[in-house]
């Protein structure tokens, strides 16, 4: 039933036999057969397999060996994991329920960013995170001791690990000490900071020891970091406000003003995922989108196309582009060569908007390319920089 194999009863006739030499054991060929009842469970097919197993996480084995170093991406939309020889082991949103009569954290992760949106009075899903760095420090703190005690228990022998953080390459000193005292609550040994688009170029491969100038622009969930890397440093860099979150809001403005439609933030994100688009696409798409009508106060349900969506997204993703023209007009012009020869690499969810890499190839001239795994290419990069300090030592900070 739903894929689960059930047990099944087996009724089979054994002979009794005792041990020899009792005088109430009856052997022989007429000895009275006994009614044996066995439980069996059959063997599940292949398709019910894969249907249990995605239906339910099986418990994963523990291990002996303790996880003393750790690479955490502290973004505003999603916080990721990464320990030193495994690779990413937690992937969880940015999200934390919190109870405003006692303060105390009702869930946090997956399960708090589906009660966003949808919580009574009393229990408020908040983002700690915005633009990049700690809005709100003791949602932060717990939310990070949480998701360290998650990768820190799945060994049997615990100590308290050496954490990079990746942080936004214009943070200020006072963002930079928010991080690094919520870190130090949260159990953390030594703490070492790395600037994202850094973090982002060794994550993709590109060869930032080198003389060789490298750009890379990472379109975060609240910030927008471009960087021209060359021998380990950053040249010339812009950071903006404005990332994946900004889109959303976008269109959340959209649908108010053109359809008098009220919708959430994850309504907007799926609308942004679907249909966002940075240039006209060979077929324009639909989708039906449910809010509340402001006008009746209603449920109701519009269709809305790709071309609209993409007129509501244009303004900031406008200024993505004209952050990309800043940093290019600092850019030295010998490494200006090396990134007309090179190109620009994309990361970060923002990149994952259809044609964006088009349309900045329009506006700049340049090539530019996707990272194969734009969600994880920072996290990656700073298990990179785990794996071999003594080569990338020199972009860290304290």
């Amino acid at each position: 039933m739903n894929g689960i194999p059930q047990p099944v009863q087996v009724i089979c006739k054994v002979p009794v036999v005792g041990p020899p030499g009792l005088p109430h054991t009856r052997r022989g060929r007429n000895s009275d057969p006994v009614t044996v009842s066995i439980e069996t469970t059959p063997v599940p097919s292949a398709d019910a397999d894969a249907g249990e197993v995605r239906r339910r996480q099986l418990p994963k084995r523990r291990a002996w060996r303790p996880a003393t170093e750790l690479a955490v991406d502290l973004g505003t939309a999603n916080t990721l994991v990464l320990v030193k020889g495994e690779g990413v082991v937690l992937n969880e949103p940015s999200v934390a329920a919190v109870d405003q009569a006692t303060g105390n954290i009702m869930g946090i992760g997956l399960d708090a960013k589906r009660m966003l949106g949808r919580t009574p009075d009393g229990i408020l899903a908040v983002r700690p995170m915005k633009d990049g760095v700690i809005a709100n420090f003791e949602v932060a703190e717990k939310m990070l001791r949480h998701f360290l005690r998650l990768v820190i228990d799945r060994t049997i022998f615990k100590v308290k690990p050496t954490v990079i953080v990746c942080v936004p390459s214009g943070i200020t000193e006072v963002e930079r000490r928010a991080v690094r005292d919520s870190a130090r609550s949260a159990g953390v040994k030594r703490l070492l900071m790395v600037a994202e688009p850094m973090a982002a170029a060794i994550g993709v491969g590109l060869p930032v020891d080198t003389p060789v100038g490298s750009m890379v622009i990472d379109i975060g969930g609240g910030t927008t970091n471009i960087a021209v890397i060359a021998l380990g440093g950053i040249v010339c860099d812009a950071s903006i406000r404005t990332g994946g979150d900004e889109l959303d809001q976008a269109i959340v403005q959209f649908m108010r003003k053109n359809y008098s439609l009220l919708i959430g933030e994850p309504t907007a994100e799926r609308i942004k995922i679907k249909l966002g688009s940075a240039v006209p696409l060979d077929r324009e798409e639909e989708m039906d989108v449910k809010g509340r009508d402001l006008v009746s106060g209603l449920p109701k349900t519009v269709r809305v196309d790709s071309s609209g969506v993409r007129d509501a997204i244009q303004e900031p993703v406008s200024r993505i582009v004209n952050a990309v023209r800043r940093a290019l007009e600092m850019t030295p012009p010998e490494l200006a060569s090396d990134i007309l020869e090179r190109g620009i690499v994309l990361t970060g969810g923002g990149s994952l908007i259809r044609g964006l890499d088009m349309l900045l190839m329009d506006e700049t001239g340049l090539p530019v390319r996707v990272d194969e795994d734009p969600l994880t290419s920072v996290v990656r990069g700073t298990g990179r920089i785990l794996d071999d300090y003594s080569k990338y030592g020199n972009v860290l900070t304290t």
